[in-house]
């Protein structure tokens, strides 16, 4: 059997990693970065720390403008699919690299959708419509949660082709525990446990609208002066870029700019930071996981699960919501237990299974 396993972000590289060595160990896979994620930093690095054999194939897409990069996975990836005919497609998530459903759909190629069904039912955020078009373009469907699959029932998917596989981010961490440990980041940047907090933005509705983004930072700002610890800021690309160009002061007392982190140096961070600040789907499931306060600074969220079992605020670009959220949430710290399907240690060897059998 032939799968193809496409992934072109820092996040799909990372839960996809364990499931692709198990992939291959009983099949034929052919395995395809998009290049979505060009920077170095974002792709190559976290390739290399998760031991991720080496790709059969880089499309080397690209950051563009929305209409380029899907035209442009939408063309090669259907060019790639007549050349090497796989006989099964494997995604993960809702980036415009998963958008290879719809060419796989209409050449007949089954197609297998890890993070199905996640929503926040809100389409100005730009990959809730991904989601849906790729989750109606998908054959078999692998939501992490049983929300997540009630919510693609609700959507007329029938129930027979979802399986509840749980979320594979807790074995990624679990297996590289020992590289996490003995990382070093903390005494390289000089900061204590608990004497900091660790922020990330990189979602379009937050960084590309000036005024929003200018909020933002000092939102930022406004934290490290009311708990007088510095905010240390790992710095997407995308951001960087939209400071430089919109001209945002920052504080440099107050906010610690990095360049992007690799994993474990970035997961050393978060579970000794005194709390969290993001917009990003991967830091609210790690926050939960690791018990640390986490306030998400977006106005919905596609892991409603992290709220409900009570790891996650929702602060938007509010000032006060931030300050109070965060306290509030320093305040409840530990108190929760990550949802069931967030703690499961056998999603690996179910994700192989299902795709090696159901079609």
């Amino acid at each position: 059997m032939k799968i193809l396993t496409l992934f072109g972000t820092r996040p799909e590289i990372i839960r996809l990693s364990l499931i692709i060595r198990e992939l291959d160990r009983y099949a034929e896979q052919i395995l395809v970065h998009t290049g979505q994620n060009y920077d170095p930093n974002l792709s190559q690095m976290f390739l290399d720390q998760l031991q991720v054999r080496a790709l059969n194939y880089h499309l080397g897409i690209q950051s563009s403008s929305f209409g380029e990069q899907a035209g442009r996975v939408l063309a090669l990836v259907d060019d790639l699919l007549e050349r090497v005919k796989p006989d099964r497609l494997l995604i993960l998530g809702d980036t415009n690299s998963g958008l290879a459903a719809i060419v796989a759909a209409r050449r007949g190629i089954p197609v297998y959708h890890l993070e199905a069904g996640n929503r926040c039912y809100d389409n100005r955020v730009p990959e809730e419509v991904n989601r849906r078009i790729i989750d109606h373009s998908s054959d078999v469907l692998l939501p992490y949660t049983h929300r997540s699959a009630a919510n693609l029932v609700a959507e007329g998917i029938r129930r027979e082709r979802i399986f509840v596989v749980g979320n594979p981010i807790f074995e990624v961490l679990e297996f590289f525990a020992p590289q996490i440990k003995a990382s070093d980041v903390l005494s390289r940047l000089g900061l204590t446990g608990g004497g900091y907090f660790i922020a990330t933005m990189h979602r379009a509705e937050n960084v590309d609208p000036p005024d929003r983004l200018r909020t933002l930072v000092g939102n930022l700002t406004r934290l490290a002066e009311e708990f007088n610890k510095p905010v240390v800021v790992s710095v997407h690309p995308r951001t960087a870029d939209r400071i430089r160009r919109s001209g945002v002061v920052v504080d440099a007392a107050r906010l610690r700019l990095e360049q992007p982190f690799g994993l474990f140096d970035f997961i050393q961070l978060e579970r000794n930071a005194l709390g969290v600040v993001t917009d990003s789907g991967t830091v609210q499931e790690e926050a939960c996981i690791f018990g640390i306060p986490n306030v998400t600074i977006r106005d919905v969220t596609e892991r409603p699960e992290t709220t409900e079992c009570g790891s996650n605020i929702l602060a938007g670009a509010d000032t006060d919501r931030l300050i109070t959220g965060m306290k509030l949430a320093l305040s409840v710290s530990g108190r929760w237990e990550a949802p069931e399907e967030y703690r499961r240690r056998n999603v690996v060897a179910t994700v192989a299974k299902i795709v090696l059998s159901y079609r």
